[in-house]
């Protein structure tokens, strides 16, 4: 089996890459799964044949333990992991090819409790691989840009995975996606942009951490993908198979 764990951002659209992905597999005669880690989520574009909800109530640790929502969501990030051996042991009795796992919504739940590193870890799996979904909507500006790129890096560092960088929402970029995905291949172009509309404090700590993240090559180029139109969802599927693979890649 090999995991593909979706991360991003609240609204990047993990959710539905999940369903494109697992339809992209099933095309290809792979058998895919998916498995959803969200706890809070109320409706899924797709089925999950593993889902965390059967074995965390929000709802209920709401009211047993008198908590807003976001209280809820983190105790129930931090059970999650307790209820972590029930989960795996459902993910080995499907046993399939391809194991995508989404996230929750709120990536900090995931990436930055202990929680969501456990659960990497203890995923038996062949291989193991990340996707982080820079939100289209969100990078068009540089100074945002280098924020999401340093959040792809905190995450790469947080789960030890492969990661694979997505630009979702493509369709919906316009005029801005060519000029996007310059800032993800050449740091110093994204240097000048940052330079020509940031100034003071903002400037001199953006500029900071774009070099820090040139440095660990943390920079790199984006993947542009609709879940919309389809666009791009054949060259991630190629770059998975790589990164789980090891260059053998599923046919299209």
């Amino acid at each position: 089996m090999k995991a593909v764990f979706v991360t991003g951002t609240a609204g990047a659209g993990k959710s539905l890459l999940t369903k494109k992905l697992l339809d992209y597999y099933a095309r290809n005669g792979a058998f895919s799964a998916a498995l959803n880690l969200d706890p809070g989520v109320e409706g899924l574009p797709y089925t999950p044949d593993v889902d965390i909800r059967d074995h965390v109530d929000l709802v209920a640790i709401m009211k047993q333990y008198d908590l807003g929502p976001n209280g809820a969501l983190v105790m129930a990030s931090d059970l999650a992991a307790s209820k972590f051996e029930g989960v795996h042991d459902q993910v080995q009795s499907v046993n399939p090819d391809y194991l995508v796992v989404d996230t929750p919504g709120q990536v900090e739940l995931f990436a930055y409790r202990a929680s969501g590193p456990f659960m990497v870890e203890r995923m038996d799996a062949d291989q193991k691989a990340s996707i982080f979904l820079f939100d289209g909507t969100l990078v068009t500006s540089p100074v945002n840009f280098v924020s999401a790129a340093l959040l792809a890096a905190s995450i790469r560092l947080r789960l030890a995975l492969p990661s694979i960088s997505v630009l979702t929402k493509s369709d919906m970029v316009g005029e801005h996606l060519e000029k996007v995905l310059r800032w993800a291949s050449d740091a110093g172009v994204l240097s000048d942009a940052v330079a020509a509309s940031a100034g003071g404090e903002t400037y001199e700590l953006t500029s900071c951490v774009l070099r820090g993240l040139d440095m660990a090559d943390a920079v790199h180029g984006l993947m542009p993908v609709s879940s919309t139109t389809g666009d791009g969802l054949a060259d991630l599927g190629g770059a998975l198979s790589r990164a789980v693979n090891q260059g053998e890649e599923v046919e299209d």
